[in-house]
């Protein structure tokens, strides 16, 4: 399967470097498949929907990931799935741009955000952003050994969730069977690269800004170094949402 990296959200927060929503755009049998869906149209026409969380992250206009796919070369009305690491709104907000696709996440985050909120999470999940009338697959369980003591759920052929809570409590990386090696997209479970690739220097800013947003934070450690074992892997290419150094330049 071909994929292609796209940056589906631009945000300039006012601490620390600006940050990207990276999505990924896999050529499935299946049809298109979307691998998180950044930002959507009506979150920057109406940015209150994002809540308070938009001072803090500050999105930039015109940047999407319908916008994102169509400047690929792809047409919109061919996104089938949308398999979402997690649902806070810098994750889900585009898919509501996709209204024909089915939406895939781990049955515990879709509890999490939908019907069993903690006082603690009531401002991270946007009602904006769930309501409706999506067509969601919510995927029960820890699923099958994996690599490196992980466990992964196929949701469809050669792409599987991989659960890797912490920063909300049905969290998971996603994976894809690229043409060249497999696609690991970290989601949240990283924030600074540097702690899975030791080759780029650390940054302080987003450290501290997701230990403030972690909701498991005996987690992060477990996570970072599933994450670094992974990335030690020859055939293994681990991105994450918002660091824009571990943006790829080529398709996997």
């Amino acid at each position: 399967m071909r994929v292609h990296h796209l940056v589906a959200g631009r945000m300039a927060p006012p601490l620390g470097p600006p940050i990207i929503c990276h999505v990924l755009l896999v050529e499935h049998p299946d049809g298109l498949v979307l691998v998180d869906s950044g930002l959507g149209r009506a979150d920057l026409a109406d940015p209150k929907r994002l809540g308070p969380a938009r001072h803090l992250l500050r999105p930039k206009a015109g940047v999407t990931a319908i916008d994102a796919v169509e400047a690929a070369g792809f047409d919109p009305a061919d996104v089938a799935h949308v398999v979402l690491t997690h649902l806070d709104f810098d994750h889900v907000g585009g898919a509501l741009d996709f209204p024909q696709a089915t939406w895939h996440t781990t049955a515990a985050e879709w509890a999490a955000a939908t019907s069993d909120i903690k006082a603690i999470e009531k401002s991270r999940y946007r009602s904006a952003h769930l309501g409706g009338s999506p067509v969601v697959q919510s995927h029960a369980g820890e699923g099958d050994p994996w690599r490196h003591g992980l466990s992964a759920i196929q949701v469809l052929d050669g792409i599987t969730l991989v659960p890797m809570i912490g920063h909300t409590r049905g969290h998971a990386a996603v994976t894809v069977e690229g043409e060249s090696g497999l696609v690991v997209h970290a989601g949240d479970a990283v924030f600074d690269a540097s702690h899975y690739d030791p080759s780029l220097a650390k940054v302080g800013i987003l450290r501290a800004f997701e230990k403030t947003v972690v909701r498991l934070p005996k987690r992060l450690k477990i996570n970072h170094a599933a994450l670094a074992a992974l990335h030690a892997d020859p055939d293994v290419t681990v991105v994450n949402a918002h660091d824009e150094r571990a943006f790829p330049t080529t398709g996997g």
